[in-house]
């Protein structure tokens, strides 16, 4: 794929495969345990919003494979420094990594560590990650290169 992108939209539990402007093909997904809202902390099992890059592909993940996302995002680091969750410091090592495209730190108080990966989606079982078929990452794993655009949508 020269173009592609993923749109996942977390109240109607879909992922949408799309190629320019042309969607490809649309995933049942799963989301975190407590699906609704953005996420504010680590552990409170929400999947993040807003728009994100793949910053790696783990085909040694324990959920077959996955595509990590790059959250903390701004938007987050900035809550998070307002709200003194995070440090400066933390705040200003998530905005350079999102700057420079790279994979963000993973282990704040935002939380960290979200993937696109498989394991299933009969039921919202993550801690915060987008959970697929394990038929269905091994083809998004084979066609998103790192760098793809994801917008994650309430």
């Amino acid at each position: 794929m020269k173009n592609p992108r993923l749109i996942i939209k977390k109240e109607q539990k879909k992922l949408q495969l799309f190629e320019g402007r042309k969607l490809i093909k649309t995933y049942k997904i799963a989301l975190g345990f407590a699906p609704k809202g953005d996420k504010m902390v680590e552990g409170d099992g929400r999947t993040p919003e807003g728009k994100f890059y793949v910053f790696a592909k783990n085909p040694e993940s324990r959920f077959h494979l996955s595509l990590g996302l790059s959250y903390p995002h701004i938007e987050a680091a900035k809550r998070g420094l307002r709200d003194k969750i995070i440090t400066p410091a933390e705040h200003d090592e998530i905005v350079a990594a999102i700057n420079n495209k790279k994979m963000p730190p993973q282990k704040t108080a935002l939380g960290g560590e979200i993937y696109i990966h498989g394991g299933g989606t009969s039921t919202d079982w993550t801690e915060g990650c987008v959970a697929l078929q394990n038929e269905e990452i091994a083809e998004l794993f084979a066609a998103i290169p790192v760098g793809t655009k994801v917008e994650v949508l309430p």
